[in-house]
């Protein structure tokens, strides 16, 4: 086969294939060069090639480059082989050739070598249009089509009758797919593994990536407490059976050579060494496997086995190695014969395994005594003892019985010794012919019972006859005792009773002691009150047992299984170490999973799920529509079978079905999608659009049923009849005769209030001016008034508002006249009325920080840049200084008090916003800056705002007391429509405040509150203004008594602005209040301000007179101009003449503002 030009020899061509990706860029710099250079004739240049990996960096490459070849005899020169890269194996690092632009390729010119057109393609059909005097374009050529290798003709899939064979021809033919990535397992792949038990072949690569994956991890036991968990295993792909070892090194079948080469002849993946491995399937075998390494199992042996003998050692026989019994033997099936351990009989059992065993042959026997004689068996014949007794006749002949005793019988001896008047007491014993002398004769007995003194010492008669009592002596007994005690008793004959010297003896579990008699231990160790906390085995028990005696077992067996075992260790079957002591003897008595309630575990208290119930049931099991049925027998607990026919079930409501398929009665069918119109709960509305299948309905509308109590009302939500809250849990609302304050207290209807706890309603203390003003509670009770009847003490300020009020009447000053003065600019206020909430809370703060005379500097959160901007303008007008610090997101303000801040202003932000919207509502004000004041449209907010909940009443009556309030309050309300009891409370501002009772607020909506207030005005307003108190408004506050809104917002205000218009001047009455204060609090601390020396006049009373001709003249002057005149009036007399009598007032502050 020829070579395509440019395509290097054969001998290289696999090189040049396999790294055909590492010379695209020469062939594109070669096909530039040639494109360039095209229809001009010029020399021989010499290509940049790299063939294969030949020189490749430092020359660590391993491929062989291969120069391309000639046009010649394949021939180069000695000065171009050093241009060809890569040519030589090993380092080419001298030679190596810096990478050429395809511009540049035409200035590598060779002696031998041919055009470079020439190598790589003769023709190109879509080669560019050539344009004399222009470069020619680069061009990527497509690269010549390399010739296919011509693939093996694949056989069939393998049928062969072994796994082995299958397995070899299959990876051959390329049909074993690797059950993980589904590619064939070829003879070229990098490592395979194969299991052990079902002989499956995979990928190495693969198999190691699935054992490592938590989804091959085959399922832990779980590990009892303080025993640590089994290791991980993983699951074959194949089989599922759990593995241990983890798959390393690709190897061979046999797992004798790693990595082995494939060889021609040999099947894929073996060594070709003899396979060697021990037979386990189907039995094990003690010849190694002499096949040459194959794939799955092993084939059974063919070899003979050895020579072996039955178990009676008579016969032999030589079997197949697969027929041979290795483990159990075999038997001739003959009688035995053997001489059996008696040494007489010989075995009767057919030829057998192991020992003959006991001698079971019956044979005569006699007891030692001579008492019994029956047939006993040969194996339990006791050791041979010759016996004999004496008979004497009547004729005085004697004979001797002689026998061989071979057992003991159970009874007594009773033999009469040679006195004739003693026992035997033993219990059967060998025999003598004559009778045995009496032990307690005479001459047999020398000493006393304990054996330390001699008769002879003891008694001066001796003993004649074995009748005569022992005599004893008066030494302690000494007999060392089954406990290791001493008998303290004197000498005593017979038995030494029971020990009784205390000692101490550990109880059963050994976990306490306990001092006793020492016999009783002996008898039964004492039980301490311990009650063991183990866990038995069936793992659901506690034993509760007191004072076990498996408790100190149970730490040692946790602490043997805490211990670290092998991996390749046998696994501890579930209920391995238990001891006897916690061994569960209850019965299960769990349900079985088949659902009778009847049926129950027998079984004893164990671990894990219970069988399966071994019931069975006789009878047809059918769906619910009896078109599919089960036929019997079945086992128990079978459920219905699933049917395939629609569901015949009609509904109640009388809809249509929903179509689904037949269902058991476990499972409802689907709910009813239709729309009805169904009635409440509370039965008040009927609502629409509801979905048929609810059966509850509700309206979400108070209930409103007058409770059993009388006095309220039920404020649950619809419900059912019958389920309103009972009993009545709502405040009581009904008002103390003490204080007249409505009673906090549950509901205790008929039981009237006890009014024994104090009244928890805050009330405000005054003094007799009521300008200082202290909020406390009621406390009032039956046992006293609390602080109702509590005033305060006017302090040095009162007296000089007081005297302030005198003189403003004399000098006809109003005092409800209200300072229009704004210290705000208007910046700030467009700024607070966008988001006045959270501008007013930023106000309190800045109040706070002005008022605190330590601190110097305050640094805000990082806030938004609109913000940033109201601080930075309310602090300007505060006298702060500002700086915003740091980039965003984290660009805070940070205030500073220098020397111009002298005090926060006196008006907040919300009174000069009510100042400005009176001043536009009047007339329009002329702009002062570039930034004018833009007030707010009050009326299309109001229409939309919260409802009034109360009343205010304005610019109260010097001195006003709540008595008087309460006193006008209970002779009007009676006559309205709503006799209810209004709360009265002093606002900060002077102002007063009247709500409705708590109770009537919680039960009743703020649009009926606002409907019913507006129903008693009239009447409370006509009632307030006979007796002097004031003007009454609407308002909204909240809980804290906060005035939100009022009535008198968008109304035209008055002050300055009336005056300008010429509204008439209004006169102080006498006893009126000296202005309202500012709803705001104003935190300073006080300060000593140095007095100035007020300036007198010499001669008061020339000065007087020069005043009131002064006044006269400005009187005289037209109507239009009165109240103007008269403002000036008044402001000039604030000047000397009130200067020598009022004490001196702050700069800039008003009448109004003098508190």
């Amino acid at each position: 086969m020829s070579a395509a030009p440019g395509v290097p020899p054969a001998n290289g061509e696999g090189n040049q294939r396999r790294h055909r990706h590492r010379n695209r860029h020469v062939n594109r710099q070669v096909e530039g060069a040639q494109q360039q250079e095209a229809g001009q004739a010029q020399e021989p240049q010499v290509p940049v090639v790299r063939g294969g990996r030949g020189g490749r960096g430092r020359g660590r490459g391993r491929g062989r480059g291969q120069p391309p070849a000639s046009d010649g005899n394949n021939e180069t020169t000695a000065n171009s082989e050093p241009r060809w890269r890569g040519y030589r194996r090993g380092r080419g690092g001298g030679h190596h050739l810096p990478r050429l632009h395809p511009r540049a390729a035409d200035q590598l010119v060779g002696e031998n070598t041919p055009p470079i057109a020439t190598q790589i393609s003769d023709l190109q059909p879509d080669a560019p249009e050539f344009t004399p005097g222009r470069p020619a374009p680069p061009q990527r050529t497509q690269r010549p089509p390399r010739p296919k290798k011509a693939q093996p003709p694949q056989g069939p899939k393998s049928s062969a009758p072994d796994i082995a064979t299958r397995t070899h021809e299959d990876i051959d033919n390329g049909h074993y797919e690797c059950a993980i990535c589904t590619d064939e397992v070829r003879r070229t792949a990098r490592g395979i593994w194969s299991c052990r038990t079902c002989w499956t072949v995979f990928h190495l690569g693969c198999i190691k990536k699935w054992s490592t994956n938590e989804g091959s991890a085959a399922a832990r036991q779980q590990a009892p407490e303080g025993e640590m968990p089994p290791p991980r295993q993983w699951r074959c792909p194949g089989c599922n059976y759990p593995k241990d070892e983890l798959p390393r090194a690709p190897s061979c079948w046999c797992e004798k050579e790693i990595d082995p080469k494939s060889l021609p002849g040999l099947p894929p993946f073996s060594c070709g060494q003899t396979c060697g491995r021990p037979r386990v399937l189907s039995k094990k075998c003690p010849h190694p496997c002499p096949s040459t390494c194959h794939a799955g199992p092993c084939p059974p042996c063919s070899l003979m086995g050895p020579t072996q003998h039955c178990f009676c050692g008579k016969n032999s026989v030589t079997r197949r190695c697969l027929d041979t019994d290795y483990e159990h033997g075999w038997t001739c099936g003959t009688v035995c014969g053997q001489v059996m351990p008696c040494g007489e009989h010989t075995c009767p059992q057919p030829c057998h395994e192991g020992p003959c065993g006991a001698c079971e042959v019956r044979v005569p026997a006699r007891c030692y005594c001579g008492q019994e004689e029956k047939d006993i068996l040969c194996c339990d014949q006791e050791q041979e003892r010759d016996s004999s007794l004496l008979h004497v006749a009547d004729d005085g002949t004697s004979t001797v019985e002689r026998w061989v005793g071979i057992f003991e019988c159970p009874n007594v001896c009773k033999r009469p010794f040679d006195c004739g008047k003693h026992f035997c007491g033993t219990f059967c014993h060998r025999q003598d012919a004559k009778p045995t002398h009496c032990p307690r004769s005479p001459d047999t007995i020398s000493h006393c019972p304990c054996g330390k003194t001699p008769l002879r010492q003891i008694s001066d008669t001796p003993r004649s006859t074995c009748e005569d009592p022992i005599p004893n002596c008066s030494k302690p007994c000494g007999t060392r005792l089954s406990c290791g005690h001493t008998c303290p008793k004197r000498c005593h004959q017979g038995k030494c009773p029971p020990c009784l010297q205390i000692t101490t003896i550990d109880c059963r579990c050994g976990r306490t002691t306990s001092s006793t008699i020492c016999h009783q231990g002996a008898e039964e160790r004492p039980h301490c009150m311990r009650i063991c906390r183990a866990v038995l085995n069936c793992g659901r028990h506690e034993c509760g047992e007191r004072c076990c005696t498996g408790e100190r077992k149970v730490g040692e067996r946790q602490s043997q299984r805490r211990k670290h075992r092998p991996i390749d260790s046998v696994r501890r079957p579930l209920d391995d170490g238990f001891e006897s002591e916690h061994i569960c003897t209850r019965p299960c008595g769990r349900q079985l999973r088949c659902g009778n309630p009847d049926h129950r575990c027998q079984e004893l208290c164990h671990k894990g799920p219970c069988g399966t119930c071994h019931d069975a049931i006789f009878e047809e099991i059918s769906c619910h529509c009896g078109r599919t049925v089960l036929q019997p027998p079945l086992p128990c607990g079978t459920q219905p079978p699933p049917c395939r026919y629609e569901c015949e079930r009609s509904k109640d409501c009388g809809h249509p079905q929903v179509p689904h398929n037949c269902h058991g009665d476990d499972e409802s069918c689907p709910i009813c999608p239709f729309l009805t119109t169904k009635p409440c709960l509370c039965g008040k509305n009927t609502l629409k659009n509801q979905p048929c299948h609810l059966s509850e309905v509700r309206c979400a509308e108070p209930c409103g049923q007058l409770l059993g109590c009388g006095a309220h009302r039920c404020r649950k939500q619809c419900h059912r009849p019958g389920e309103c809250e009972e009993p009545c849990a709502q405040a009581c609302g009904k008002e103390l005769s003490v204080c007249g304050h409505p009673c906090m207290a549950r509901c205790h209807f008929p039981v009237p209030c006890k009014e024994e706890k104090p009244c928890t309603h805050k009330i405000l203390i005054t003094c007799e001016c009521q300008r200082i003003k202290q909020e406390a509670k009621c406390n009032a009770s039956k046992n006293g008034e609390g602080n109702l009847k509590k005033t305060l003490k006017c302090d040095d300020e009162c007296g000089r508002l007081q005297r302030n009020q005198i003189l403003a009447s004399a000098l006809h000053i109003d005092p409800d006249r209200q300072d229009d003065h704004v210290p705000y600019s208007a910046d700030t206020l467009n700024m607070y009325q966008h988001n006045s909430t959270w501008a007013a809370a930023q106000e309190k703060i800045l109040r706070l920080f002005a008022a605190n005379p330590e601190e110097k500097r305050m640094r805000f959160k990082p806030m938004q840049r609109q913000q940033r901007a109201f601080i930075h303008s309310l602090a300007e007008d505060f006298g702060f200084d500002t700086e915003s610090m740091d980039p965003e997101p984290h660009r805070h303000v940070a205030l500073f008090k220098t020397p111009r801040f002298v005090m926060a202003p006196m008006k907040t932000l919300a009174d000069c916003v009510r100042i400005r919207q009176r001043e536009y509502a009047t007339a329009a004000s002329a702009p002062r800056s570039t930034a004018t004041y833009t007030p707010v449209s009050q009326t299309k907010r109001n229409q939309t705002s919260d409802p009034y909940n109360g009343f205010i009443i304005t610019s109260p009556r010097f001195a006003l007391t709540i008595e008087e309030i309460t006193a006008v309050l209970r002779s009007t309300m009676p006559k309205t429509s709503y006799p209810l009891e209004l709360e009265v409370a002093f606002l900060p501002s002077e102002e007063v405040s009247l709500k409705p009772p708590i109770a009537a607020r919680v039960s009743t909506t703020e649009r009926d509150i606002q409907n019913m207030l507006e129903s008693i005005k009239p009447t409370l307003s006509t009632a307030l203004a006979a007796e002097s108190i004031g003007k009454l408004q609407f308002v909204r506050t909240d809980a804290s008594l906060n005035v939100q809104r009022r009535e008198s917002d968008n109304a035209p205000g008055a002050g300055w602005s009336q005056i300008a218009k010429g509204a008439p001047v209004r006169r102080a009455p006498q006893n009126a209040p000296l202005g309202t204060k500012s709803g705001f609090a104003v935190l300073s601390l006080p300060r000593k301000t140095k007095k100035e020396k007020v300036e007198v006049a010499d001669d008061w009373e020339a000065e007087e007179e020069k005043e009131e001709e002064r006044e006269k003249g400005v009187s005289e002057e037209g109507s239009a101009e009165a109240s103007a005149a008269t403002s000036g009036v008044n402001s000039d007399a604030e000047g000397p003449v009130a200067g020598e009598v009022l004490e001196r007032m702050p700069a800039g502050m008003s009448w109004a503002d003098s508190e």
